[in-house]
Order: structure tokens, then C-alpha cells, then sequence
């Protein structure tokens, strides 16, 4: 984000009028006092070759969103979420992966679909796996919620209608209410508010036909996977949330993935799309799901209220 904090508001709940001047002036402090730190520098795309050659084509992935997107909180974007991503996907798939990012630091819902319509297939091949990240700068400034929907709705549609052919994972809210740069009561107001924007998320995402990956909280328990800022991943946080995705995301390993060749990228995309489709479950009045997922089981626990807590 360009600058944390500096567009959020004292939330509108009657019982939160008294604690509106702390927020207030606590809002203030963190601005002046959270380092700013730049994006993610080198390449802006990169490939990483398989243990098994003849596993097919590389696996494609894109990466697309705010800040964590290109990497602030690391020096360059292989050792940030779309490097580690791809080492990721590489040791469970065996395959080669080609990856991309493109994004913009400070980037809402709304502009990160922009983004999409803008963004150009890199190599001519489309991708097998797009993730996106957003959120954090709508919590910022507020957004009401209604309109987060709504906005969350669009950009998987968006992404959905760009990349016809690629499964969409959208990586859920962090846990705001243990970011390390965030005093008391501050901390709390601004990550009940994360939750509630992440449900809303998981729930629209889910009926675009995207997964939904919530972050693991006992992240956060480490601070040292905070970026100097602490709010943003470092480079080992980068690494920790990549491992998580890539058990959300991962495509099966089984003779069948290479049996259904797609057209404009590898064969990997379609039938793990067949494969998930089998997998989520329409009854009515149940939510959807991918089931055997970390992303499901993640969403079980928090439904139970036995997830432990913390990251970023």
C-alpha cells in the first residue's frame, strides 16, 4: 500500500463512538511512523524447470493484485509470493512453471480488475492458475461492504472472462488484527472488520466459480515473517504464504492431468478444472466448496471456531 492508514475512518457502530479520538490519533501515529517500502524489483516473470521433463508443458501461473502482489516487504519478485509460488507448484507437480505478476501498490478491488482487462498473456500462452490478492486498500479506505461485494464479484468475473481456460484462487484477507504496526484498539477495529470483508469475499468468489484459499493465521505468530514495516511479509513470509497457496492450488498428480490438451497453454488447466468442478458441491442452501483442500479445511476450522490464531 502507498500509505497505510492514511484514508481509514472511525467506524460508524454506535459503540465505537467513544474510542473514535484513539482510533483517530492512533490512525495518524501509524502513518507517520510505518516505514514506507518500495515494491519488488527484478524480473517481472521468470521460469523454473521441472524434476521431470516429460511431466508436459510448464504449468502457468499468474499473479495479480495490490502490494503483496509485487513484493513489497522483499527485494525482487522471485523471492517474493510469485517466485516462491512457482518454486512451490514446482515440487508438488514435478513439472516446469512459468510465472508473471503485474499489479500495483495501493490497488483496489475495483482498479486490480482494470488491471486484468489491461494486463497482456505473457508468452503468447494462457495461464493455468491465476491468484489474486486484494483487499487490504479496501479495508483502508473503508469501502463500504455492500460495495466490496460487489467488487470482489466483478474482479472474479473479470478474471473468470480474461483467462476463460485458467482456474482462479483468491487469496483470503490476512489477519489485520495481529499485524505487528497496528497498536490497540486500532488493531482490533480494523481486523473484525477484515474478517467480516473476507467472509464476503470467500462467499463471492465461491459463487464466481473461484476457490478461495484463507490465509493460516498461526503465521503471524512469527515475526519475523513481517516485513520492517510490520505489515506487509518479508521474503520468508512471502515463502510460508506460497507453501499454503500452493496446497490450495496444486493441480492433481495423476495420469489423467496430461490427457486433456488445451488450447493456448499446457494441458494442466482443464482437466484440474474438470477435476474441481467434480469436487465443489452445489446442494441448496449449502455454501460451495472445494473439498480435500486446505482452503476447505482452513474454512472448517474457522467455521468451528478451532483455528489458532495469527499472519500475514
Amino acid at each position: 500500500m502507498k500509505r497505510p492508514f492514511a484514508f481509514a475512518r472511525v467506524p460508524q457502530s454506535v459503540m465505537l463512538i467513544p474510542l473514535a479520538p484513539v482510533l483517530a490519533v492512533q490512525a495518524w501515529r501509524t502513518v507517520r511512523r510505518t516505514p514506507r517500502l518500495d515494491p519488488a524489483g527484478g524480473d517481472e516473470h521468470g521460469f523454473l524447470r521441472g524434476a521431470n521433463p516429460g511431466a508436459g508443458p510448464a504449468f502457468r501461473v499468474v499473479v495479480i493484485g495490490e502490494s503483496t502482489a509485487v513484493g513489497v516487504g522483499a527485494s525482487r519478485h522471485a523471492e517474493a509470493l510469485p517466485g516462491f509460488l512457482a518454486e512451490a507448484l514446482r515440487e508438488r507437480t514435478r513439472r516446469s512453471v512459468a510465472w508473471s505478476v503485474t499489479g500495483e501498490n495501493g490497488a483496489t478491488a475495483r482498479r486490480i480488475t482494470e488491471i486484468a482487462g489491461m494486463t497482456e498473456i505473457t508468452g503468447g500462452s494462457a495461464p493455468d492458475l491465476v491468484v489474486v490478492t486484494a483487499g487490504i486498500n479496501d479495508l483502508i479506505r473503508r469501502r463500504p461492504l455492500r460495495r466490496w461485494a460487489a467488487d470482489v464479484t466483478e474482479l472474479v468475473g473479470a478474471l473468470r472472462g480474461r483467462y476463460a481456460h485458467a482456474a482462479v484462487l483468491v487469496a483470503g484477507m490476512p489477519p489485520v488484527h495481529r499485524f505487528p504496526a497496528l497498536p490497540q484498539p486500532l488493531r482490533y477495529v480494523l481486523g473484525a472488520r477484515a474478517r467480516t470483508m473476507d467472509r464476503l469475499m470467500r462467499a463471492a468468489a465461491e459463487a464466481g466459480g473461484a476457490v478461495h484459499a484463507p490465509m493460516d493465521e498461526a503465521m503471524a505468530r512469527d515475526r519475523g515473517l513481517f516485513a520492517s514495516d510490520g505489515f506487509h511479509p518479508s521474503s520468508a513470509g512471502y515463502r510460508a504464504w506460497a507453501q499454503d497457496l500452493a496446497r490450495a492450488a496444486a493441480p492433481p498428480r495423476h495420469p489423467r492431468a496430461a490427457a486433456a490438451p488445451r488450447r493456448g497453454g499446457s494441458d494442466a488447466g482443464p482437466q484440474w478444472r474438470a477435476d474441481t468442478a467434480r469436487a465443489v458441491t452445489r446442494r441448496p442452501g449449502r455454501r460451495r466448496r472445494l473439498r480435500g483442500t486446505r482452503a476447505s479445511t482452513t474454512a472448517r476450522r474457522l467455521r468451528d471456531g478451532r483455528m489458532r490464531g495469527g499472519a500475514v
